[in-house]
């Protein structure tokens, strides 16, 4: 996905605190990060969850808004703010 490669570069020129995860686990997420040549964008990396345990529905988390890689081509640093703000 070469728009998403894209996108994370300019996310990260505009300041964005970005990580990388993976159902891989983290070595994978930082291998497939350092072959896109897109590491030095994120400040860490880690293995998605496979179970969690929480008091909340991840769906009821405030600010969380999960958005689809073919969705935010075009999207700013402030299209993400606006979207967790609820705008």
């Amino acid at each position: 996905m070469p728009h998403v490669v894209e996108h994370i570069r300019q996310l990260h020129q505009q300041g964005a605190i970005l990580y990388c995860w993976s159902s891989g686990g983290e070595d994978y997420a930082r291998q497939s990060a350092q072959e896109l040549g897109i590491d030095q964008c994120f400040v860490g990396f880690l293995p998605k969850p496979q179970v969690m345990i929480d008091d909340q529905s991840v769906v009821d988390w405030r600010r969380l808004k999960q958005i689809h890689p073919n969705e935010c081509v075009d999207w700013q640093l402030d299209d993400y703010r606006k979207a967790i703000q609820g705008e």
